[in-house]
């Protein structure tokens, strides 16, 4: 069974988007393609920093499966 987790998005740097737990104990941030979440979310480049999000852990504790929160 998958498990879903909450999520912010720190900030975009380059094409990539730095993410982290949204949790107060969260560890260091893990970069994804910033396209990927952005088409999967429906929203702009521009409008992911700060954006909360959920997503499924996967295989390798691999993040997928966007959602806005």
């Amino acid at each position: 069974m998958s498990e879903r987790v909450n999520v912010k998005v720190l900030l975009l740097f380059g094409d990539q988007a730095e993410i982290v737990a949204d949790a107060p104990d969260a560890g260091e941030p893990v970069r994804y393609p910033a396209a990927e979440i952005a088409g999967a979310v429906g929203a702009e480049l521009s409008e992911l920093p700060n954006m909360r999000l959920s997503a499924v852990v996967g295989s390798g504790d691999r993040l997928s499966g966007w959602q806005r929160r």
